[in-house]
């Protein structure tokens, strides 16, 4: 996929973020995109409390000023955003 795609892909996402919601991030190249999107609406204001995939996402959500929770505390995630290992043209 495409960087692009997996910009629109992320800006797609996020469309589904509110205020209040508990959210997992995934982990791999377009749920990057996804978690810097985040990371920008969270500056604005925007009040959620993620749970990563994996370390790395954790690393780049502590980088970004993302907070961060564990299924261990939250035992119910609104939405998990990740990307898709394939796609075709189809959207299968």
């Amino acid at each position: 996929m495409s960087v692009n795609k997996k910009i629109k892909a992320a800006e797609e996402a996020i469309k589904y973020i509110e205020n209040n919601m508990k959210i997992g991030l995934g982990t791999g190249s377009t749920a990057d995109e996804f978690t810097k999107l985040l990371s920008i609406r969270v500056k604005e204001g925007l009040d959620v409390v993620c749970v990563p995939t994996s370390e790395s996402t954790k690393e780049l959500a502590n980088e970004l000023g993302i907070i961060l929770g564990s299924l261990n505390e939250i035992k119910n995630l609104d939405l998990t955003v990740d990307g898709a290992d394939e796609i075709d043209d189809d959207l299968s």
